[in-house]
């Protein structure tokens, strides 16, 4: 009864967080109000695109302390700060359209705008932590679910402003304003973390056996030297440490049974499945478990470039177009059938936003459960989902630089979705691989400023390159009569990064395998040395 009910609160607690999640992808919703926006408040392209930035900049660049917020107080408090700074971002914004074109300067709109990416940067940081440390055992497929829910936070607010304010971008930021806050703050009180000694009272005999195996393998042999200097930093003083949350009387820092935990096994194994961990062992990667490396530590290491490059670069190509799909869609409607009024192209933006935000549902969703599937099952490296991320984002180029009819648009969302989708669903496992979970908040705190940086160059580049060719109406608004011609420069340069990031993905399934070899060679030189 004791293991149901605590097994219970785990599956409630990730509930939260997923629920947490949907409120936090707003962000992703901009392109769906920004045109009608920009255009009430007389922006320029750029101007537009500053301000999405901005949102993304708070979403990605506060990473790093939000992390070491989360890591050090646990996920409660940041969950509340994201709460207040969501509702405070996007009420001023709405406030802002109301009063039209000089209600508010520029910078205020960017400041605003980059306080909700703050809220939620916090609550999705907090809510995803918590998903891990519930599931550490299964984290590509708890973590995946929370941002599989984050994915759909656009789709989610599109169509409930589509069904309560039809047509009306004041109702829809008024219902960003109130609805995010409200859902974050109503699974305030389900976001728990267990208590350390029920990891153990709930760990499956796959976990029992394959530490008894793993205790008894390290005593009958030395560990190479790589692994030693891994647990040296694994019992070094970490910044990251997790502390008890001040409003519960648990400790939320997890035990060696949580840190040894089956990396490959996913929620679809069954008790007694020894299979993978015996592969693990045999092939020399069971360090893995016992990473733990925060902070300045993970500079050191190849992988953090290759995973900080590669997620900025799929990142950069996404958001481009996630924040200019709107821009895309009118466009193409002004050279293709100038007669459409504006409530019509409103209602295709909509449809885009909520393209994209349903498939990236669906691709992080597959690519979180996915990943632990091809570990498991197929012993195959989590880096095949970031190389079928690039894949479905070349071919997304491909259809932006040729699509002119903009019936036809909604391929570029759904594959920008997808691909969006996948690259998320499995980045924070692969983080957690990479350097393990006891900072997994900083550490993804950390990897997730690439966007930033790739994120506001693309997204700038794209603004001038659109309002190089528009121009402006007698009546002050900017326009773009020239249809794919205003934007298509664009969708050239993120075609050559999509295929950098092919290469970068393949030559990481290659790093991977070598290093897998390596270690089991050691290994086997171990034994034969004993």
């Amino acid at each position: 009864m004791a293991d149901n009910s605590h097994k219970t609160a785990r599956i409630i607690a990730v509930a939260a967080a997923t629920t947490i999640s949907l409120a936090c992808g707003t962000n992703y919703a901009y392109s769906a109000w920004s045109p009608q926006f920009a255009d009430k408040l007389r922006l320029s392209s750029t101007e537009s695109n500053i301000i999405g930035a901005m949102g993304n900049m708070g979403m990605y660049a506060m990473g790093i302390p939000v992390g070491m917020l989360v890591d050090s107080r646990g996920p409660r408090p940041a969950v509340i700060l994201g709460g207040i700074c969501l509702g405070l971002g996007y009420f001023p914004l709405k406030k802002a359209f109301d009063g039209g074109e000089g209600s508010m300067n520029i910078a205020l709109l960017a400041f605003f705008s980059f306080v909700t990416g703050l809220g939620s940067c916090s609550a999705f940081s907090a809510s995803i932590k918590a998903a891990a440390l519930n599931w550490p055992q299964h984290r590509g497929t708890a973590t995946g679910l929370a941002l599989s829910a984050f994915g759909l936070s656009a789709l989610f607010f599109t169509m409930l402003s589509a069904f309560a304010f039809p047509g009306n971008t004041s109702g829809f930021l008024l219902l960003l304003s109130i609805g995010t806050p409200v859902l974050v703050f109503v699974s305030l009180p389900f976001l728990r973390v267990p208590h350390p000694s029920t990891y153990t009272a709930l760990a499956t005999s796959e976990e029992h056996a394959s530490g008894s195996r793993r205790s008894s393998n390290q005593m009958r042999r030395p560990k190479p030297s790589h692994l030693r200097q891994d647990e040296e930093l694994s019992k070094q003083p970490s910044s990251s440490a997790l502390d008890s949350d001040a409003d519960d009387t648990t400790d939320e820092r997890p035990p060696n049974t949580e840190l040894d935990a089956d990396e490959s096994s996913s929620l679809m194994s069954a008790p007694g499945d020894v299979d993978a961990e015996e592969a693990a062992l045999k092939h020399g990667n069971h360090h893995l478990h016992h990473l733990d490396i925060s902070g300045r530590a993970i500079l050191s290491h190849v992988e953090f470039y290759q995973l900080f490059i590669l997620l900025g670069s799929l990142t950069g190509v996404g958001l481009m177009t996630i924040n200019n799909i709107g821009n895309d869609a009118q466009a193409l409607w002004a050279h293709w059938d100038p007669s459409v009024d504006k409530a019509f192209i409103s209602r295709r933006q909509l449809m885009h936003v909520s393209i994209i935000s349903s498939f990236s549902f669906i691709g992080r969703l597959i690519s979180g459960i996915g990943s632990d599937l091809l570990v498991k099952r197929l012993r195959m490296s989590r880096f095949w989902c970031i190389t079928v991320s690039s894949s479905v984002f070349i071919v997304a180029q491909i259809f932006a630089t040729q699509i002119q009819n903009p019936n036809f648009l909604w391929v570029l969302s759904l594959l920008t979705g997808t691909g969006y989708g996948a690259l998320f669903g499995v980045y924070p496992a692969l983080v957690a691989d990479a350097f393990g979970m006891h900072g997994l908040s900083l550490n993804w705190g950390s990897m997730i400023i690439s966007p930033v940086i790739f994120g506001n160059a693309f997204n700038i580049a794209y603004g001038r390159i659109y309002d190089n060719h528009s121009r402006r109406t007698p009546d002050g608004k900017r326009s773009c009569p020239e249809g794919l011609d205003c934007y298509r420069s664009a969708y050239f340069v993120s075609f050559a990064a999509s295929v950098l990031a092919l290469g970068i993905s393949l030559w990481s399934i290659h790093h991977e395998h070598t290093k897998k070899r390596r270690l089991a060679a050691e290994a086997a030189d171990e034994d034969h040395q004993a």
